[in-house]
């Protein structure tokens, strides 16, 4: 099995049984991918769908977890589909997890309107020309809306999700206002908020929501999530996350 990782990638143990396989220099899962795992909440019924899946770990941190019925994930670039379906592969999860090369805004046609429970995105965070753009493509396609736009990816959740199906996204704080307002424009009610916080006292850097697809307005802010302590260590809450999510 170890045929399947290349000389320029690694082979990283999840600690949840399942391992991934990554570039070495290149794009590599943040927490960000883990926390939103977590926050997803689906049934063993479920077919959901991730979009921007890139290495496909946020599929299999899922699938470790919720168990949901079936998983299809979705990705532009070829060689990160390519690389996921070796981690399938590796995991033996190719019958739970299918991932495409597929552009999102294609997907709800190419794979069905109105039928996933749940839908899940780590998007791109950066609006093109709002920074450096990296030179590598593979990382400016990761963190940059050169593929695909923010209400491109609200838009295309709405139509794959089943009527009161759930939304699920993390992204950067800054970005609040265009997430929200993005959401109910298209359909999708946003029903609960929490903020990520480094640590305490620092401001909110990411966001995590939850949205629902026809439903009424109701907005629950959660208590925030700190992601290190005053002495630089995971708090108790990420460590209970990585304990059953997977570690880095």
């Amino acid at each position: 099995m170890d045929s399947l990782v290349k000389a320029d990638e690694t082979l990283d143990d999840l600690q949840n049984g399942y391992y991934i396989i990554q570039k070495q220099k290149s794009f590599r899962f943040g927490i960000d991918a883990v926390l939103l795992s977590d926050f997803v909440s689906v049934k063993n019924k479920d077919k959901v769908l991730e979009m921007c899946a890139g290495t496909g770990i946020i599929s299999i941190l899922m699938y470790a977890k919720k168990r949901p019925k079936s998983i299809t994930a979705i990705e532009i670039q070829e060689e990160m589909v390519e690389m996921a379906n070796r981690s399938l592969q590796y995991n033996s999860l190719q019958k739970h997890i299918s991932i495409y090369n597929m552009d999102l805004r294609e997907a709800p046609s190419l794979l069905g309107n109105s039928i996933y429970n749940a839908v899940v995105v780590n998007p791109p965070y950066m609006k093109l020309g709002s920074g450096i753009t990296n030179p590598d493509r593979r990382q400016a396609l990761a963190r940059f809306e050169i593929a695909c736009t923010l209400e491109d990816v609200i838009e295309s959740a709405h139509k794959a999700l089943s009527p009161f199906g759930k939304f699920y996204m993390v992204h950067r704080s800054d970005r609040l206002v265009d997430v929200i307002y993005l959401m109910r424009a298209k359909g999708i009610e946003p029903k609960k908020l929490r903020f990520v916080h480094s640590s305490l006292y620092k401001k909110p850097h990411l966001i995590l929501v939850e949205g629902i697809k026809g439903s009424k307005p109701d907005l629950k802010i959660m208590e925030p999530l700190y992601i290190y302590d005053n002495k630089g260590n995971y708090t108790d809450e990420v460590k209970k996350i990585y304990n059953t999510n997977g570690s880095l």
